[in-house]
């Protein structure tokens, strides 16, 4: 913008620093989805949220108050991390490309998710073409609907599903408002929980659920166990005596 007031870098700052935080937030997005495991390099968002931010002053805003071209600075910063991205969507396809005992929604949401990431690899690149800004916006779009497709499609799920989840849902609305002990307050299910709860009722093993979500088989005992104490069982076998007979078909 010409009229815009102050330095042009600011505005390089400025969008720069946008495109940045959105990324990380799919990135986010995905790590909540998928408990990320694909990665363990200390892959945490936090830090993933540093690494991006101190390359950004480093390898892009350094160089520019050095050389004072954008041009140059602009390379610096959108090469290397050009690679990581590719590097990140390579491991995450490989990582879910082949589920175990998939289903449709799985199959979906891990298209869906390779659509994400695959626009936040090519982000740096357009970046380094040149400033196309109907390219990125359209990459960009393409990412975030993705995760809206995700999060209609879980909902589609859950109304396919919603007899086999209809007595535990009753349950807990009958139960919520009743005194119970401290350690049993009810709380609604999250959306991980339900999932799970479903493939419970499925009589999936625990080792499966993982296989299926991309999830460590410890991180699905935990959910079940969070499952278990706001539905008032104490392990699975009660959970299915008490909610898996009326719950088939």
């Amino acid at each position: 913008m010409k009229n815009f007031p102050g330095p042009e870098i600011i505005q390089y700052i400025i969008t720069y620093g946008v495109a940045i935080t959105l990324c990380v937030y799919i990135v986010y997005y995905l790590y909540k989805e998928y408990d990320i495991i694909v990665l363990k390099f200390h892959s945490s968002v936090r830090n993933l949220a540093l690494v991006t931010a101190s390359g950004f002053i480093t390898l892009y805003l350094i160089p520019y108050f050095l050389t004072s071209s954008l041009h140059t600075s602009k390379l610096l910063f959108t090469i290397p991390f050009s690679i990581l991205a590719f590097i990140f969507l390579i491991l995450f396809y490989k990582r879910i490309s082949n589920p175990t005992n998939p289903n449709q929604f799985i199959i979906r949401r891990n298209r869906l998710s390779i659509i994400s990431v695959s626009a936040i690899a090519l982000l740096p690149v357009c970046t380094a073409i040149g400033d196309y800004q109907w390219i990125t916006f359209t990459i960009m779009n393409c990412a975030f609907f993705s995760i809206t497709s995700i999060e209609i499609d879980r909902h589609l799920y859950f109304l396919e599903n919603k007899n086999k989840m209809f007595e535990v849902i009753s349950f807990y609305r009958e139960n919520r408002e009743k005194p119970l002990e401290p350690k049993l307050i009810y709380q609604s299910l999250t959306r991980r929980e339900i999932e799970i709860a479903i493939s419970i009722l499925n009589r999936n093993t625990y080792k499966e659920i993982g296989q299926s979500f991309f999830i460590a088989e410890r991180t699905v005992s935990k959910h079940a166990s969070n499952i278990f104490k706001k539905t008032g069982v104490k392990n699975r076998v009660e959970f299915l005596q008490r909610f898996g007979k009326k719950s088939k078909g």
